[in-house]
């Protein structure tokens, strides 16, 4: 009988949490390690409809990449989101683990997935951490977001048409030109606007990441580094389906599927393309 703490340990090792930022909460956040587990449930983040959707599969240990909780709690009242979710979790008697920023930078964790799917070689992290050998020696392939080389020059508006067809991602906006032929590329995924310096300073010609705010866009213009940004969702969600199949893989008799009832919080709506903050000037009478 396959326990929560088996499927603990395998978590462990595909994404060991020495990867965890500091200021990230990892590992089994709820239940009990000795419990059986018979069904799984991947998801990016835990909401009501995720719950609604594990509670009538009844599945007994839920993988969100998002923690839960994520901050400390004082109380666990149904007065706040968090708690009514906890709440609504324990009481169906639904275990918790969150791998977070373990598998974003994993060997084989998201950033290292999007940036073979755009098919970059020489790949290494943006940000390397120790290995976690004796000799502490940072190892290439375990770190914080990824960079690499392109075979030879490819076309920005390529590259985001690999990048759609892997995540999905219902929008893809880019800062810079669209035939501009790139051969370094950074990736790093959800909100890792943080990692521009890095990426630049790595002599990268593209950064591809889920969302930042303008002030990181405009400062990447101007270093001359071209963004696209896939959606904080949409550059996250797809991985954790991948997880899904690798556990089912790894336990055989339990049932393991990417929640179905989770969607992106964000809809697209369609707009006509703005000027170019940098480049263009406003038409006579805008």
């Amino acid at each position: 009988m396959t326990r929560i703490d088996d499927v603990r340990r395998f978590l462990e090792r595909y994404a060991p949490a020495r990867f965890a930022e500091d200021w990230d909460n990892v590992g089994l956040l709820v239940g009990r390690a000795d419990r059986p587990v018979r069904s799984v449930m991947t998801c990016l983040t835990i909401t009501r409809a995720v719950v609604d959707e594990c509670v009538a599969a009844r599945a007994d240990l839920i993988v969100t990449h998002h923690p839960l909780p994520f901050q400390p709690l004082k109380r666990i009242t149904d007065e706040t989101v968090p708690g009514d979710l906890l709440l609504r979790i324990i009481e169906a008697r639904v275990a918790v683990y969150s791998p977070h920023t373990a598998f974003d930078s994993a060997a084989r964790g998201i950033n290292q997935r999007l940036a073979e799917s755009i098919g970059l070689g020489s790949i290494e992290a943006i940000v390397e951490r120790s290995s976690g050998t004796e000799s502490s020696v940072p190892a290439p392939d375990c770190g914080a977001g990824r960079w690499g080389l392109c075979g030879e020059p490819t076309s920005i508006g390529e590259l985001a048409e690999r990048l759609r067809r892997v995540t999905a991602a219902r929008t893809v906006q880019l800062a810079g030109g669209i035939d501009d032929r790139v051969s370094r590329v950074a990736v790093a995924c959800g909100s890792a606007g943080s990692f521009l310096d890095r990426a630049a300073r790595l002599g990268c010609e593209l950064f591809v990441t889920g969302e930042t705010g303008l002030h990181t866009v405009l400062e990447a213009r101007a270093r001359g580094v071209a963004m696209l940004l896939l959606g904080h969702y949409a550059s996250e969600r797809f991985a954790v389906e991948r997880l899904a199949e690798e556990l089912a893989r790894a336990f055989d008799g339990v049932r393991v599927w990417a929640s179905g009832a989770e969607t992106d919080p964000l809809d697209a709506i369609g707009c006509p393309p703005s000027a170019d903050p940098l480049t263009d000037s406003p038409k006579p009478g805008s």
